[in-house]
């Protein structure tokens, strides 16, 4: 997520002719803190899931009070342990409050989530079966963020409602991963956990942020530097026909492998590959990757290169 960040904020500050170095470092933060707030924002979907399918429950009582059917509600659902503590969650209702979070524009991704999990087998035999154990509340929860949402494009098309509303970035394209947080976080829920139950952390360590700031700067001031290394090994390549993100992925690359002692390089590399997988065309990943083994090569025998591994 960081080196991602990293290098959207360099694709976005080179196409931009106004943008400035100080601008970027502030995209930069504003990226992880949307992030951050989508988090929030897919967490309080277990409040909004409850309480659309407690809607539910009331309009199909008051049909069937008002045609004297024989109905039993079961509301093994709307009262279910593990929503009730995410709601009583005060960083959650806090975090939410404070940023004005809603999904009061994206309520058409809530009730289709809604239908495709009353017609899922795993919340039929969470509702029909004879007890209900405290982890059996948790484990239909994890199972609505494993099964229906991941690849929801109706969810990524409220998300991207959601940008435009609240004046974020990202939403759709973090949905992924931020539900793989939201996983972790139920979790760390136990039967007796308590309203101040911790959330995760926008990162890790106060060192991630510090990172994906150096590595800005260091890509912004090795600009130059890294294009013509990456000219110069085009071999039968014409410059102006790399694609603009490769480019892009390349320089990182070289800021972070160039400058960042401390970081492996196997890891360096595989982390760029990767990027360059998700983000790039879709044989970028071997272009890059031959790229910068023909430059770290030729810095390795030049004596510019000092990290740990020997390149082959």
């Amino acid at each position: 997520m960081v080196r991602t960040r990293v290098v959207q904020t360099l694709f976005a500050y080179y196409q931009d002719k106004d943008k400035t170095v100080a601008s970027a470092r502030k995209e930069l933060r504003k990226s992880f803190a949307d992030t951050y707030d989508l988090y929030f924002v897919m967490l309080d979907f277990v409040n909004e899931l409850t309480r659309y399918a407690q809607q539910h429950l009331e309009e199909q009582s008051a049909r069937a009070r008002a045609t004297h059917a024989n109905w039993q509600a079961n509301r093994r659902f709307v009262d279910n342990r593990l929503a009730q503590q995410v709601f009583d969650n005060r960083a959650l209702r806090s975090r939410v409050q404070e940023q004005r979070l809603s999904w009061e524009s994206a309520m058409q991704a809530v009730s289709d989530t809604y239908r495709q999990l009353t017609e899922s087998d795993f919340y039929r035999q969470y509702m029909e079966a004879e007890t209900c154990t405290y982890e059996d509340d948790k484990r239909l929860w994890r199972q609505i963020f494993q099964h229906l949402l991941p690849g929801n494009e109706v969810l990524y098309d409220a998300l991207d409602e959601m940008e435009v509303v609240l004046d974020k970035s990202n939403w759709a394209t973090d949905a992924d991963i931020v539900i793989s947080y939201v996983i972790k976080t139920i979790k760390r829920f136990r039967e007796d956990s308590t309203p101040d139950t911790p959330l995760l952390e926008m990162f890790d360590s106060e060192d991630e942020l510090q990172f994906a700031m150096d590595l800005l700067q260091k890509a912004l001031d090795g600009h130059e530097q890294y294009e013509q290394l990456i000219n110069s090994h085009l071999k039968g390549w014409e410059a102006d026909r790399i694609a603009y993100m490769d480019r892009i992925i390349l320089e990182a690359a070289l800021a972070e492998i160039t400058e960042f002692e401390q970081i492996a390089l196997t890891v360096s590399m595989n982390e760029y590959i990767e990027l360059a997988k998700e983000y790039s065309g879709e044989k970028s990943y071997m272009f890059i990757n031959g790229i910068l083994t023909e430059i770290l090569r030729d810095l390795k025998n030049e004596g510019k290169l000092f990290k740990a591994e020997i390149l082959k």
